[in-house]
């Protein structure tokens, strides 16, 4: 951990014609883990920042955006979520939102790097605050396919996946086996909620990952939130649901569970408004949507 030249910067490499870039003024840590490429890094416009394999994760200035839309969308679609499944997030922000939830009585976070959690305890710790103490959290370092093949059936409401892309360690988190296995440890009115990318740069991911989901839920969508330092425009959150449509729940019901779960006014960007109206596609995401989902 060294203070970097004024003129040293990282670039993204997640596209290989387009990206952004990042002026460093400090490198904290770069790890080769079993899994992937690590580094964490300060910057001078967005605080630390995490990368894997040359991607942008997680930086401190922008992060509420993601994990806020991530972790409330998908609890306050559901009637009453008390049971929550996270796979990924080793930054601890998901893990933090969703302990926000006073309703929430257990949120199991099944993190496939060591690396990552460690790093970012270290240093990223503003972005899970004390969610790692949490009583109600059961932090596990292992595989999350693993995992879910073999909880059991309706172990959870909320199955929360917040994964790199679908290749390398990503891929098999968007296999039709682990999404059976979703489902079937999933309640009756279930959910499960996993990013697909940026759809005017990845079109393929949000329709393929939703063709997948489609074959064993009812109700497949998507919603939107707009994370400046994922470029190129809306991210979309893929949703799949066993109970009813997630992107159908009137704002005033969304504004009851959140009272009930006391998040109002807690917020940088989730609003019960901006829940009900990030269902609302431009037609250039929208078709990528299963008909009818």
């Amino acid at each position: 951990m060294t203070d970097q030249p004024a003129d040293q910067w990282i670039n993204e490499t997640l596209y290989p014609d387009w990206g952004q870039r990042f002026r460093v003024t400090r490198e904290l840590a770069r790890v080769t883990s079993p899994f992937q490429e690590i580094v964490v890094f300060e910057s001078e416009s967005h605080g630390g920042v995490l990368v894997l394999d040359g991607a942008i994760q997680i930086t401190e200035r922008d992060e509420f955006v993601y994990q806020e839309m991530l972790a409330h969308v998908p609890l306050l679609s559901h009637p009453l979520a008390k049971n929550v499944l996270i796979i990924g997030a080793g930054d601890g922000g998901v893990l933090r939102r969703v302990l926000q939830h006073r309703t929430v009585e257990k949120a199991v976070m099944v993190e496939i790097d060591g690396a990552v959690i460690a790093l970012s305890k270290r240093f990223l710790p503003s972005i899970a605050g004390d969610a790692w103490d949490d009583s109600r959290a059961e932090v596990i370092v292992g595989d999350g396919i693993d995992y879910v093949a073999r909880a059991g059936a309706e172990s959870f409401d909320v199955i929360i996946v917040d994964s790199t892309d679908p290749i390398g360690v990503g891929e098999a988190l968007f296999t039709d086996a682990f999404y059976a296995d979703c489902a079937r440890i999933l309640s009756p009115d279930g959910l499960i909620v996993n990013q697909c990318g940026v759809p005017f740069m990845q079109a393929d991911e949000l329709r393929e990952t939703s063709l997948r989901r489609a074959k064993f839920f009812p109700h497949v969508s998507a919603y939107v939130a707009a994370v400046p330092t994922y470029v190129g425009g809306f991210m979309t959150l893929g949703v799949a649901a066993k109970g009813g449509v997630p992107g159908a729940v009137p704002v005033e019901t969304v504004r009851a569970r959140a009272g009930r779960a006391g998040i109002l006014g807690t917020t940088r960007y989730w609003t019960p408004e901006i829940h009900v109206g990030s269902f609302n596609l431009p037609p250039y995401i929208a078709e990528a949507l299963p008909v009818g989902g």
